[in-house]
């Protein structure tokens, strides 16, 4: 007679294959799966070695294991176990909750290998690989994997229309909640020095990559709901060129002046591309900076409210905003365009502030009489002090650290500033960058009544 243990490490072994069948999408049935509480932790446990096996693969040695990581994974295994137990209550099968969950579970083991299989496939191919055929074989591989949780519900439970599509739709949303909220990172973590090639393609690590699904949704819901019959001010900060720190951390400190100074706490939003912050702050594309305007937009009174946006970063001659992430392809940003995600978001008051080269080209398209801009150049000259480990770039320390220090009123700083910036490159026998400056007739009395109502709360 066998054991206990060696029952259940041979059902560990039938669940294994099963879960192989299962994903490879070959004939496979519920009963040739076996199904106890014992083979579902055991399955469980082993799912978690061959996470810590493909982080190795992966990453590579020296190493540590990362217990930081657990939580997530941990946080998973009721999920799955809730959604079977409704699917189940919904097919009206008490035994399909643990059944359901079993075949959920039992190609992780195949699903850790594939990926580790494509991650190192990418490494070798290196540079050749175009980022657009990288992001298609992430996507595929996800797209497997749901396609594996709803055959699971079909080889599980059957063919029951209405709840079979009921179960669908729960499965697709656990794997969304999943993939956006709780992204796992690696188990395995790998002892590294900084190196060029790491420096310049971050997003490539793998951690870094999944953290993105899920940020600009959580800051785009930890924004605060404008306050009746206030005037708030809400901070959206853009620091779209990666390969140079200066503009992230310019954009930092900025963000931490207005939360103290002009009352945007809670309702301040990031996005940046410099490699410290992209764990933590959403990637600065144009897609994310158009998605954060029309929230943004929806949170804020029409009348009441305005908008600060800041954008930091390099111009070019022909108009164009930069916006860089190796090696990602991302779209520069035009003035027209800049418009259009302006109209769209429906947000009337705005002040624009836009450093860069050349950023003066940016006033004609964007001007009217609710909108205050204010541009580091005019559209032919270009700007300094953009060098990597600055802190500010020479307009940002200006305008900002300095002149926004001395007076609330964004007009009266841009006269301090452009002095300031003026004196310097004289001083460096520089050429001028002339700043510039659009008030239209409306939005200069909105900013007074916001002035007011911030020196009052500053006494």
């Amino acid at each position: 007679m066998k054991s206990t243990a060696a029952l259940l490490l041979q059902g560990l072994k039938r669940n294994l294959l099963a879960g192989v069948r299962l994903a490879a999408f070959l004939r496979v049935s519920r009963y040739d799966f076996r199904i106890s509480p014992g083979g579902f932790v055991l399955l469980w446990a082993f799912n978690l070695l061959a996470w810590l096996a493909g982080g190795m693969l992966r990453g590579g040695f020296p190493g540590y294991v990362d217990f930081g990581a657990l939580p997530a994974a941990l946080a998973e295994l009721p999920l799955v176990l809730l959604a079977s137990l409704i699917i189940a209550s919904w097919y009206r099968k008490r035994d399909l909750l643990l059944a359901l969950a079993l075949l959920l579970i039992s190609p992780g083991a195949l699903f850790e290998l594939v990926s580790s299989a494509v991650v190192i496939a990418l490494r070798f191919a290196g540079a050749k690989t175009p980022p657009a055929f990288q992001l298609t074989a992430y996507v595929v591989y996800l797209l497997w994997v749901l396609a594996v949780a709803l055959r699971a519900l079909w080889v599980a439970a059957g063919w029951h229309r209405r709840q079979f599509v009921h179960g669908s739709v729960l499965l697709i949303v656990l794997f969304v909640f999943l993939l956006n909220y709780m992204p796992r990172t690696e188990f395995w973590a790998v002892y590294r020095e900084t190196s060029a090639d790491t420096a310049q393609s971050p997003i490539l690590q793998e951690d870094l990559f999944h953290a993105q699904g899920g940020l600009l949704d959580a800051n785009l819901a930890a924004l605060q709901p404008q306050r009746a019959g206030m005037a708030d001010l809400y901070f959206v900060g853009f620091a779209p060129y990666g390969t140079q720190d200066v503009f992230g951390k310019e954009m930092r400190t900025v963000s931490r002046l207005m939360r103290e100074r002009f009352d945007a706490a809670g309702r301040t939003l990031l996005l940046s591309n410099d490699p410290a912050t992209l764990g933590d702050l959403p990637v600065a594309s144009a897609t994310n900076l158009r998605a954060a305007l029309e929230r943004v937009g929806r949170i804020m009174d029409a009348e009441e409210d305005v908008l600060f946006l800041y954008i930091t970063t390099h111009g070019s001659e022909d108009g164009e905003l930069s916006v860089e992430l190796e090696p990602l392809e991302l779209s520069q940003i035009r003035p027209a365009a800049l418009a259009r995600m302006l109209h769209d978001s429906g947000i009337k008051w705005k002040v624009l502030v836009v450093s860069a080269c050349y950023s003066g080209g940016f006033i004609e398209p964007l001007k009217d009489d609710n909108t205050l801009i204010i541009t580091a150049t005019d559209a032919r000259n270009q700007s300094f002090g953009c060098d990597n480990g600055e802190d500010f770039t020479w307009f940002g320390k200006a305008y900002f650290d300095e002149a926004l220090r001395r007076t609330r009123s964004f007009t009266e700083a841009f006269g301090f500033a452009r002095q300031a910036v003026a004196q310097r490159e004289r001083e460096q026998k520089l050429t001028a960058s002339n700043p510039q400056m659009y008030a239209g007739a409306a939005i200069r009395d909105k900013l007074r009544g916001l002035e007011a109502r911030l020196a009052g709360r500053s006494r």
